[in-house]
């Protein structure tokens, strides 16, 4: 009788990965069609809801765009400092991706995904965008919330697709024919 037995190194590497999955943070994505529809609003209401019952949840970056009732909705939550970079004479204020990886939440709240770091500023980011950061941080283990604009998930397909296992086709056809 000639018994087929599993190879043990696919088996162990099988094992391996599924651990790997088991340890790698969830992303939770607030969609909104365009700019000012709510979707940090959403992520900070859904945010103090799991604080609310005991969840370590952190702001790691969270651009209120002046919207006092955003800010209100900060009010209470753990806030990571920004990170302050220089770049092309002006200093802006980013997500330090470092103090989130040091903190390590449970959530980690990370606003605009699709955002582009500043290339070339001072001192220089580890990664060119946000989607990088937030993939180093589930990496680590740690559950990111966060928002994305519908007009960003072109660009962002690749990303999402690494993320999820999921790729998605898109129909550009000319209307034309």
């Amino acid at each position: 009788m000639n018994e087929l037995r599993p190879d043990p190194d696919q088996l162990l590497a099988h094992v391996e990965a599924e651990e790997a999955r088991a340890k790698r943070g969830h992303l939770r994505i607030f969609f909104g069609a365009s700019a000012g529809v709510g979707k940090t609003y959403a992520m900070l209401e859904a945010a103090r809801g799991a604080r609310s019952t005991g969840t370590d949840v952190v702001v790691g970056y969270v651009e209120p765009h002046g919207r006092v009732e955003t800010e209100r909705l900060l009010e209470g939550l753990e806030r990571l400092p920004t990170l302050a970079v220089r770049y092309r004479g002006i200093t802006r204020n980013e997500f330090d991706l470092d103090a989130a990886l040091k903190r390590r939440p449970t959530i980690l709240l990370v606003d605009e995904l699709a955002h582009s770091n500043p290339v070339g500023g001072e001192p220089p980011a580890r990664h060119p965008k946000r989607w990088q950061d937030v993939e180093e941080l589930l990496e680590a283990g740690v559950d990111v919330w966060t928002t994305v604009n519908v007009q960003h998930l072109e660009s962002l397909n690749d990303v999402v697709a690494q993320i999820t296992g999921v790729r998605q086709r898109g129909a550009h056809r000319s209307a034309a024919r």
